[in-house]
Protein backbone atom coordinates (compact mmCIF):
# COMPACT_ATOMS: atom_id res chain seq x y z
CA UNK A 1 0.00 0.00 0.00
CA UNK A 2 1.11 3.46 -0.42
CA UNK A 3 1.24 5.86 2.70
CA UNK A 4 -0.58 8.62 1.43
CA UNK A 5 -3.34 7.72 4.28
CA UNK A 6 -3.19 9.68 7.56
CA UNK A 7 -3.39 7.23 10.88
CA UNK A 8 -5.47 8.58 13.44
CA UNK A 9 -8.02 7.27 16.18
CA UNK A 10 -10.79 8.90 17.54
CA UNK A 11 -10.65 11.20 19.82
CA UNK A 12 -18.88 10.29 18.21
CA UNK A 13 -35.56 12.91 30.60
CA UNK A 14 -36.31 11.92 33.81
CA UNK A 15 -36.39 14.12 36.82
CA UNK A 16 -33.33 15.98 37.21
CA UNK A 17 -33.70 16.05 40.64
CA UNK A 18 -33.89 12.41 41.11
CA UNK A 19 -30.18 11.25 42.43
CA UNK A 20 -31.29 7.67 41.86
CA UNK A 21 -31.74 8.52 38.15
CA UNK A 22 -33.44 6.26 35.59
CA UNK A 23 -31.11 6.06 33.31
CA UNK A 24 -31.34 2.98 30.64
CA UNK A 25 -31.94 3.35 27.09
CA UNK A 26 -35.42 2.72 27.34
CA UNK A 27 -35.86 6.24 29.25
CA UNK A 28 -33.68 7.98 26.91
CA UNK A 29 -36.41 8.49 24.30
CA UNK A 30 -37.17 12.51 23.31
CA UNK A 31 -40.01 13.96 24.64
CA UNK A 32 -42.09 14.92 21.60
CA UNK A 33 -39.51 13.86 18.52
CA UNK A 34 -42.42 11.22 17.15
CA UNK A 35 -45.07 14.12 17.11
CA UNK A 36 -42.05 14.93 14.26
CA UNK A 37 -43.02 14.19 10.25
CA UNK A 38 -39.91 13.28 8.57
CA UNK A 39 -41.50 13.70 4.88
CA UNK A 40 -41.93 17.49 5.57
CA UNK A 41 -38.39 17.99 7.64
CA UNK A 42 -36.39 15.73 5.00
CA UNK A 43 -38.24 16.01 1.91
CA UNK A 44 -39.08 12.37 0.97
CA UNK A 45 -42.61 12.38 -0.20
CA UNK A 46 -45.53 11.11 1.35
CA UNK A 47 -45.50 9.55 4.74
CA UNK A 48 -47.43 6.56 2.60
CA UNK A 49 -44.61 6.33 -0.05
CA UNK A 50 -41.48 5.28 2.49
CA UNK A 51 -40.67 3.34 5.93
CA UNK A 52 -42.15 5.53 9.09
CA UNK A 53 -38.08 6.31 9.46
CA UNK A 54 -36.12 8.90 8.12
CA UNK A 55 -33.70 5.65 7.10
CA UNK A 56 -36.36 3.10 7.27
CA UNK A 57 -35.20 1.26 10.22
CA UNK A 58 -37.65 0.86 13.60
CA UNK A 59 -35.61 -1.79 15.14
CA UNK A 60 -31.89 -1.43 15.22
CA UNK A 61 -30.03 -4.54 15.29
CA UNK A 62 -28.36 -5.63 18.19
CA UNK A 63 -25.15 -7.35 16.20
CA UNK A 64 -22.95 -7.10 13.68
CA UNK A 65 -22.71 -10.23 10.88
CA UNK A 66 -19.58 -11.18 11.50
CA UNK A 67 -17.49 -11.58 14.83
CA UNK A 68 -14.06 -9.22 15.22
CA UNK A 69 -11.02 -10.76 13.34
CA UNK A 70 -8.09 -11.54 15.45
CA UNK A 71 -5.21 -9.31 15.89
CA UNK A 72 -2.88 -11.49 16.98
CA UNK A 73 -1.23 -12.73 14.15
CA UNK A 74 -0.01 -9.08 13.26
CA UNK A 75 2.44 -7.09 14.65
CA UNK A 76 2.45 -3.27 15.09
CA UNK A 77 6.28 -2.55 15.53
CA UNK A 78 6.92 -3.19 12.12
CA UNK A 79 5.36 -0.32 11.15
CA UNK A 80 6.11 1.77 13.85
CA UNK A 81 9.25 1.25 15.01
CA UNK A 82 10.82 4.37 12.89
CA UNK A 83 7.78 6.62 14.08
CA UNK A 84 8.85 7.25 17.67
CA UNK A 85 8.42 10.90 18.84
CA UNK A 86 6.64 11.72 15.05
CA UNK A 87 3.41 12.63 13.90
CA UNK A 88 1.37 9.59 12.70
CA UNK A 89 0.76 10.77 9.44
CA UNK A 90 1.04 9.23 5.70
CA UNK A 91 1.55 5.57 7.82
CA UNK A 92 -0.63 2.95 6.48
CA UNK A 93 -1.88 0.38 8.87
CA UNK A 94 -2.91 -2.96 8.17
CA UNK A 95 -6.57 -3.45 8.11
CA UNK A 96 -6.48 -5.62 10.90
CA UNK A 97 -6.22 -2.74 13.25
CA UNK A 98 -9.60 -1.11 11.97
CA UNK A 99 -12.67 -1.60 13.15
CA UNK A 100 -15.55 -1.74 10.69
CA UNK A 101 -16.70 1.72 10.88
CA UNK A 102 -15.53 5.74 9.83
CA UNK A 103 -14.48 7.96 11.62
CA UNK A 104 -17.39 10.13 10.52
CA UNK A 105 -19.54 7.35 12.08
CA UNK A 106 -17.51 7.45 15.40
CA UNK A 107 -17.84 11.11 15.78
CA UNK A 108 -21.49 10.12 15.66
CA UNK A 109 -21.25 8.36 18.89
CA UNK A 110 -21.21 11.34 20.70
CA UNK A 111 -25.09 11.22 20.11
CA UNK A 112 -25.16 8.50 22.09
CA UNK A 113 -26.19 10.28 25.88
CA UNK A 114 -28.17 12.89 23.74
CA UNK A 115 -31.45 13.29 26.31
CA UNK A 116 -28.26 15.03 28.54
CA UNK A 117 -28.73 17.83 26.10
CA UNK A 118 -32.21 17.61 25.64
CA UNK A 119 -32.34 17.49 29.56
CA UNK A 120 -30.49 20.52 29.51
CA UNK A 121 -32.63 22.48 27.55
CA UNK A 122 -35.67 21.75 30.26
CA UNK A 123 -33.46 23.06 32.95
CA UNK A 124 -34.74 26.39 34.33
CA UNK A 125 -31.55 27.18 35.73
CA UNK A 126 -28.30 28.21 34.19
CA UNK A 127 -26.35 25.68 36.75
CA UNK A 128 -28.43 23.02 36.40
CA UNK A 129 -28.33 23.31 32.27
CA UNK A 130 -24.20 23.51 32.92
CA UNK A 131 -24.09 19.75 35.05
CA UNK A 132 -26.10 18.60 31.81
CA UNK A 133 -23.75 19.70 29.40
CA UNK A 134 -20.93 18.57 31.30
CA UNK A 135 -22.38 15.26 31.46
CA UNK A 136 -22.85 15.19 28.22
CA UNK A 137 -18.96 16.14 27.28
CA UNK A 138 -17.71 13.31 29.44
CA UNK A 139 -20.23 10.51 28.27
CA UNK A 140 -19.22 11.52 24.40
CA UNK A 141 -15.95 9.84 24.94
CA UNK A 142 -17.15 7.08 27.00
CA UNK A 143 -17.81 4.83 23.79
CA UNK A 144 -13.91 4.75 23.76
CA UNK A 145 -13.99 2.51 26.89
CA UNK A 146 -12.04 -0.59 25.69
CA UNK A 147 -12.25 0.17 22.01
CA UNK A 148 -8.91 -0.60 20.86
CA UNK A 149 -9.08 -0.65 17.36
CA UNK A 150 -8.60 2.35 14.80
CA UNK A 151 -11.51 3.46 12.29
CA UNK A 152 -11.38 4.34 8.98
CA UNK A 153 -10.05 7.18 7.77
CA UNK A 154 -13.08 8.79 5.94
CA UNK A 155 -12.36 9.62 2.27
CA UNK A 156 -12.15 13.44 1.02
CA UNK A 157 -15.96 14.29 0.10
CA UNK A 158 -17.47 11.19 2.53
CA UNK A 159 -20.41 11.90 4.06
CA UNK A 160 -22.55 9.90 7.17
CA UNK A 161 -25.83 11.09 7.85
CA UNK A 162 -28.28 9.61 11.11
CA UNK A 163 -32.00 10.47 12.62
CA UNK A 164 -33.51 8.92 14.81
CA UNK A 165 -36.90 9.90 15.95
CA UNK A 166 -36.93 8.08 19.08
CA UNK A 167 -33.84 9.84 20.15
CA UNK A 168 -35.18 13.35 18.86
CA UNK A 169 -31.81 14.75 16.67
CA UNK A 170 -30.65 13.75 12.98
CA UNK A 171 -27.01 14.14 12.11
CA UNK A 172 -24.74 14.70 9.23
CA UNK A 173 -20.76 15.21 9.06
CA UNK A 174 -18.60 15.40 6.06
CA UNK A 175 -14.55 15.34 5.34
CA UNK A 176 -13.96 18.29 4.74
CA UNK A 177 -10.12 17.99 4.12
CA UNK A 178 -7.56 14.89 3.45
CA UNK A 179 -4.59 16.85 4.66
CA UNK A 180 -4.58 17.24 7.29
CA UNK A 181 -7.81 15.29 7.65
CA UNK A 182 -10.71 17.56 8.87
CA UNK A 183 -14.09 15.76 9.96
CA UNK A 184 -17.10 18.63 10.19
CA UNK A 185 -20.41 17.36 11.81
CA UNK A 186 -23.60 19.32 12.51
CA UNK A 187 -26.69 18.05 14.24
CA UNK A 188 -30.07 19.68 15.54
CA UNK A 189 -32.87 18.51 17.46
CA UNK A 190 -36.23 17.69 15.73
CA UNK A 191 -37.98 19.83 18.04
CA UNK A 192 -35.82 22.97 17.30
CA UNK A 193 -34.11 22.80 20.82
CA UNK A 194 -30.51 22.29 20.28
CA UNK A 195 -27.25 22.79 17.76
CA UNK A 196 -24.32 20.34 18.48
CA UNK A 197 -21.91 20.97 15.71
CA UNK A 198 -17.72 21.30 15.64
CA UNK A 199 -14.76 20.41 13.13
CA UNK A 200 -12.22 17.27 14.37
CA UNK A 201 -8.76 17.15 13.43
CA UNK A 202 -6.47 15.29 15.71
CA UNK A 203 -2.96 14.68 15.82
CA UNK A 204 -1.55 11.52 16.71
CA UNK A 205 2.39 10.38 17.86
CA UNK A 206 3.91 7.54 18.38
CA UNK A 207 5.68 6.80 22.04
CA UNK A 208 7.16 3.73 21.47
CA UNK A 209 4.88 1.90 23.85
CA UNK A 210 1.85 3.99 23.07
CA UNK A 211 -0.15 5.60 20.80
CA UNK A 212 -1.69 9.86 21.63
CA UNK A 213 -4.37 11.01 19.92
CA UNK A 214 -4.11 15.47 20.59
CA UNK A 215 -7.78 16.63 20.14
CA UNK A 216 -7.85 19.57 18.02
CA UNK A 217 -11.24 21.16 16.99
CA UNK A 218 -14.10 23.06 18.80
CA UNK A 219 -17.23 21.26 20.18
CA UNK A 220 -20.36 23.87 20.07
CA UNK A 221 -23.48 22.99 22.01
CA UNK A 222 -26.70 25.64 21.26
CA UNK A 223 -29.67 25.60 23.31
CA UNK A 224 -31.98 27.72 21.08
CA UNK A 225 -34.48 28.25 24.12
CA UNK A 226 -32.14 29.87 26.29
CA UNK A 227 -29.91 31.35 23.43
CA UNK A 228 -26.77 29.83 25.49
CA UNK A 229 -23.61 28.51 23.56
CA UNK A 230 -20.98 25.82 25.29
CA UNK A 231 -17.72 25.64 23.41
CA UNK A 232 -14.95 22.86 24.79
CA UNK A 233 -12.51 20.27 23.49
CA UNK A 234 -12.38 17.07 24.02
CA UNK A 235 -9.72 15.59 26.40
CA UNK A 236 -6.45 13.88 24.91
CA UNK A 237 -7.02 9.76 24.32
CA UNK A 238 -3.59 7.35 24.28
CA UNK A 239 -3.38 3.74 23.66
CA UNK A 240 -0.82 1.85 25.40
CA UNK A 241 0.81 -1.53 24.98
CA UNK A 242 0.82 -0.89 21.03
CA UNK A 243 3.46 -3.47 20.20
CA UNK A 244 3.14 -5.72 23.23
CA UNK A 245 1.05 -6.97 25.90
CA UNK A 246 -2.96 -5.79 26.78
CA UNK A 247 -4.32 -2.98 24.58
CA UNK A 248 -5.48 -0.14 27.20
CA UNK A 249 -6.90 3.37 26.43
CA UNK A 250 -7.17 6.19 29.03
CA UNK A 251 -8.27 10.08 28.52
CA UNK A 252 -6.46 12.71 30.46
CA UNK A 253 -6.26 16.55 30.23
CA UNK A 254 -8.39 19.50 31.23
CA UNK A 255 -11.70 20.40 29.25
CA UNK A 256 -13.20 23.74 30.12
CA UNK A 257 -16.46 24.28 28.93
CA UNK A 258 -17.84 27.75 28.45
CA UNK A 259 -20.94 29.10 28.80
CA UNK A 260 -20.48 32.57 26.40
CA UNK A 261 -23.93 33.96 27.54
CA UNK A 262 -23.43 33.84 31.57
CA UNK A 263 -19.57 33.49 31.64
CA UNK A 264 -20.13 30.30 34.14
CA UNK A 265 -17.10 27.63 33.33
CA UNK A 266 -17.24 24.09 33.99
CA UNK A 267 -13.23 22.72 34.40
CA UNK A 268 -13.30 19.15 34.65
CA UNK A 269 -9.67 17.26 35.02
CA UNK A 270 -9.82 14.04 32.87
CA UNK A 271 -7.16 12.41 35.57
CA UNK A 272 -3.63 10.21 33.92
CA UNK A 273 -3.38 6.74 35.33
CA UNK A 274 -0.56 7.68 37.05
CA UNK A 275 2.24 4.67 38.67
CA UNK A 276 0.15 2.66 40.20
CA UNK A 277 -3.36 2.92 38.25
CA UNK A 278 -5.41 4.68 40.99
CA UNK A 279 -6.41 7.68 38.83
CA UNK A 280 -7.67 5.13 36.31
CA UNK A 281 -10.82 6.87 34.33
CA UNK A 282 -11.68 9.32 37.07
CA UNK A 283 -12.91 12.92 36.10
CA UNK A 284 -12.66 15.53 38.40
CA UNK A 285 -13.91 19.17 38.45
CA UNK A 286 -16.07 22.17 38.99
CA UNK A 287 -18.79 24.47 38.01
CA UNK A 288 -17.63 28.07 38.41
CA UNK A 289 -19.75 31.65 37.71
CA UNK A 290 -17.41 34.52 35.73
CA UNK A 291 -15.81 35.36 39.27
CA UNK A 292 -14.61 32.12 39.68
CA UNK A 293 -16.28 31.66 42.16
CA UNK A 294 -17.11 27.70 42.61
CA UNK A 295 -20.55 26.45 42.70
CA UNK A 296 -20.88 22.58 42.00
CA UNK A 297 -18.52 19.87 42.07
CA UNK A 298 -18.46 16.89 39.84
CA UNK A 299 -16.48 13.81 39.81
CA UNK A 300 -17.07 10.05 38.81
CA UNK A 301 -15.23 8.13 35.99
CA UNK A 302 -15.67 8.71 32.44
CA UNK A 303 -16.21 4.94 32.06
CA UNK A 304 -18.97 4.14 34.22
CA UNK A 305 -20.85 7.57 35.89
CA UNK A 306 -20.78 11.14 37.09
CA UNK A 307 -21.63 12.78 40.25
CA UNK A 308 -22.04 16.38 41.31
CA UNK A 309 -22.12 17.68 44.63
CA UNK A 310 -22.26 21.15 46.48
CA UNK A 311 -19.26 22.69 47.34
CA UNK A 312 -19.27 22.43 50.66
CA UNK A 313 -20.37 18.95 51.23
CA UNK A 314 -17.67 18.27 49.17
CA UNK A 315 -15.00 19.84 51.29
CA UNK A 316 -16.50 18.50 54.66
CA UNK A 317 -16.21 14.92 53.29
CA UNK A 318 -12.46 15.98 52.46
CA UNK A 319 -11.60 17.32 55.56
CA UNK A 320 -13.03 13.88 56.95
CA UNK A 321 -11.02 11.74 54.55
CA UNK A 322 -7.41 13.67 55.41
CA UNK A 323 -7.86 13.10 58.96
CA UNK A 324 -8.20 8.98 58.22
CA UNK A 325 -12.08 8.85 58.73
CA UNK A 326 -12.49 7.45 55.10
CA UNK A 327 -13.43 3.65 55.33
CA UNK A 328 -12.14 2.88 52.04
CA UNK A 329 -9.20 5.04 51.76
CA UNK A 330 -6.67 1.98 52.54
CA UNK A 331 -8.37 0.04 49.89
CA UNK A 332 -8.23 3.11 47.22
CA UNK A 333 -4.20 3.24 47.90
CA UNK A 334 -3.52 -0.14 47.44
CA UNK A 335 -1.59 -1.15 44.39
CA UNK A 336 1.41 -3.26 43.31
CA UNK A 337 4.29 -1.33 41.55
CA UNK A 338 4.21 -4.06 38.56
CA UNK A 339 1.43 -2.28 37.40
CA UNK A 340 3.22 0.57 35.55
CA UNK A 341 4.02 -1.48 32.95
CA UNK A 342 0.40 -3.75 32.90
CA UNK A 343 -3.23 -3.23 32.33
CA UNK A 344 -4.06 -1.10 35.46
CA UNK A 345 -6.57 -2.51 37.72
CA UNK A 346 -9.63 -0.22 37.79
CA UNK A 347 -11.98 -0.17 40.72
CA UNK A 348 -15.46 -1.35 40.23
CA UNK A 349 -16.94 1.48 41.51
CA UNK A 350 -16.92 5.28 42.27
CA UNK A 351 -17.06 6.37 45.76
CA UNK A 352 -19.92 8.64 46.41
CA UNK A 353 -20.01 10.62 48.32
CA UNK A 354 -23.49 11.65 50.78
CA UNK A 355 -25.45 14.18 49.75
CA UNK A 356 -24.30 13.44 45.73
CA UNK A 357 -26.55 13.88 42.81
CA UNK A 358 -25.63 11.34 39.94
CA UNK A 359 -25.69 13.14 36.73
CA UNK A 360 -24.98 10.26 34.21
CA UNK A 361 -24.13 6.37 34.10
CA UNK A 362 -23.25 4.61 31.45
CA UNK A 363 -25.57 2.52 29.14
CA UNK A 364 -24.98 -1.09 29.85
CA UNK A 365 -23.23 -3.04 26.44
CA UNK A 366 -24.57 -5.90 25.18
CA UNK A 367 -23.36 -9.25 26.25
CA UNK A 368 -21.96 -9.95 23.21
CA UNK A 369 -19.62 -6.60 22.69
CA UNK A 370 -16.11 -8.04 23.04
CA UNK A 371 -16.94 -9.93 20.09
CA UNK A 372 -17.98 -7.16 18.35
CA UNK A 373 -15.13 -4.69 18.60
CA UNK A 374 -16.31 -4.09 22.04
CA UNK A 375 -19.27 -1.99 20.09
CA UNK A 376 -22.30 -0.09 22.57
CA UNK A 377 -25.61 -1.10 21.44
CA UNK A 378 -25.61 2.05 19.56
CA UNK A 379 -22.61 1.86 17.81
CA UNK A 380 -23.58 -1.66 16.68
CA UNK A 381 -26.26 0.29 14.79
CA UNK A 382 -24.55 2.97 13.20
CA UNK A 383 -23.42 1.19 10.37
CA UNK A 384 -26.25 -1.30 9.06
CA UNK A 385 -27.90 -1.07 5.48
CA UNK A 386 -31.31 -2.40 5.18
CA UNK A 387 -32.73 -3.20 1.93
CA UNK A 388 -33.83 -0.22 0.30
CA UNK A 389 -31.56 2.63 2.19
CA UNK A 390 -29.13 2.86 -0.25
CA UNK A 391 -31.92 4.72 -2.14
CA UNK A 392 -32.51 7.05 0.42
CA UNK A 393 -28.73 7.92 1.14
CA UNK A 394 -26.41 10.20 -0.49
CA UNK A 395 -23.96 7.87 -3.04
CA UNK A 396 -21.03 9.39 -0.65
CA UNK A 397 -22.70 7.93 2.80
CA UNK A 398 -19.70 6.11 4.57
CA UNK A 399 -22.44 3.16 4.52
CA UNK A 400 -22.11 2.00 1.20
CA UNK A 401 -18.40 2.00 1.53
CA UNK A 402 -17.03 -1.52 0.50
CA UNK A 403 -14.67 -2.09 2.56
CA UNK A 404 -15.90 -1.10 5.16
CA UNK A 405 -18.39 -3.35 4.76
CA UNK A 406 -16.43 -6.55 3.33
CA UNK A 407 -14.66 -5.90 6.99
CA UNK A 408 -18.29 -5.80 9.11
CA UNK A 409 -18.82 -9.19 6.99
CA UNK A 410 -15.81 -10.92 8.05
CA UNK A 411 -14.19 -10.86 4.52
CA UNK A 412 -10.72 -9.29 5.59
CA UNK A 413 -9.08 -10.17 2.12
CA UNK A 414 -11.95 -8.15 0.11
CA UNK A 415 -11.64 -5.28 2.47
CA UNK A 416 -8.37 -4.87 2.80
CA UNK A 417 -8.14 -4.61 -1.19
CA UNK A 418 -11.05 -2.92 -1.27
CA UNK A 419 -9.47 -0.34 0.80
CA UNK A 420 -6.33 0.03 -1.39
CA UNK A 421 -8.05 0.13 -4.52
CA UNK A 422 -10.45 3.80 -2.56
CA UNK A 423 -6.89 5.10 -1.52
CA UNK A 424 -5.33 4.56 -4.86
CA UNK A 425 -8.95 6.19 -6.52
CA UNK A 426 -8.52 9.17 -4.11
CA UNK A 427 -4.74 9.92 -4.87
CA UNK A 428 -5.43 9.42 -8.64
CA UNK A 429 -8.66 11.97 -8.18
CA UNK A 430 -6.42 14.53 -6.29
CA UNK A 431 -3.45 14.35 -9.11
CA UNK A 432 -6.02 15.04 -11.60
CA UNK A 433 -7.10 18.29 -9.74
CA UNK A 434 -3.68 19.60 -9.59
CA UNK A 435 -2.79 18.79 -13.26
CA UNK A 436 -6.11 21.26 -14.11
CA UNK A 437 -5.68 23.37 -11.30
CA UNK A 438 -8.68 22.82 -9.56
CA UNK A 439 -9.60 22.60 -6.00
CA UNK A 440 -11.54 20.97 -3.93
CA UNK A 441 -15.34 21.79 -2.77
CA UNK A 442 -17.00 20.67 -0.10
CA UNK A 443 -20.55 20.11 -0.75
CA UNK A 444 -22.24 20.37 3.18
CA UNK A 445 -19.69 22.62 4.57
CA UNK A 446 -17.98 26.16 4.34
CA UNK A 447 -14.71 27.54 5.71
CA UNK A 448 -15.81 30.23 8.55
CA UNK A 449 -15.44 31.44 12.14
CA UNK A 450 -17.27 29.86 14.82
CA UNK A 451 -19.63 32.43 15.86
CA UNK A 452 -19.22 32.10 19.23
CA UNK A 453 -15.33 31.68 20.09
CA UNK A 454 -14.00 33.75 16.32
CA UNK A 455 -11.92 30.58 16.00
CA UNK A 456 -11.59 28.80 12.23
CA UNK A 457 -14.21 26.48 12.01
CA UNK A 458 -15.93 24.35 9.24
CA UNK A 459 -19.74 25.54 9.26
CA UNK A 460 -23.11 23.41 8.22
CA UNK A 461 -24.15 25.44 4.61
CA UNK A 462 -27.57 23.25 4.67
CA UNK A 463 -29.70 21.68 2.02
CA UNK A 464 -28.69 17.91 2.97
CA UNK A 465 -32.29 16.95 4.02
CA UNK A 466 -33.88 18.27 1.25
CA UNK A 467 -31.62 15.61 -0.55
CA UNK A 468 -30.94 16.80 -3.83
CA UNK A 469 -27.36 14.62 -4.49
CA UNK A 470 -26.58 15.40 -7.97
CA UNK A 471 -23.41 16.43 -8.30
CA UNK A 472 -21.67 13.96 -5.64
CA UNK A 473 -18.16 13.17 -6.08
CA UNK A 474 -18.28 9.04 -7.27
CA UNK A 475 -15.73 8.55 -3.82
CA UNK A 476 -16.38 4.75 -4.07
Amino acid sequence: MNGDEEFFDAVTGSDFENSSGDFSEASQKAPGALRVDPSKSNGLGKVGERPPQENGVQKHRTALPAPMFTRSDFSIWGILKKCVGLELSKITMPIAFNEPLSFLQRITEYMEHVYLVRRASLQPQALERMQCVAAFAVSAVASQWERTGKPFNPLLGETYELTREDLGFRFISEQVSHHPPISAFHSEGLCQDFLFHGSIYPKLKFWGKSVEAEPRGTITLELLRHSEAYTWTNPTCCVHNVIIGKLWIEQYGTVEILNHRTGDKCVLHFRPCGLFGKELHKVEGHIQDKNKKKLFIIYGKWTECLWGIEPTAYESFRKQERRGESPRKAQLEKADADMAEAVPEAQDTVQVIPGSRLLWRINTRPPNSAQMYNFTSFTVSLNELPAGMEKVLAPTDCRLRPDIRSMENGNMDLASQEKERLEEKQRAARRERAKDEVEWQTRWFHQGRNPHTGAPDWLYSGGYFERDFTGCPDIY
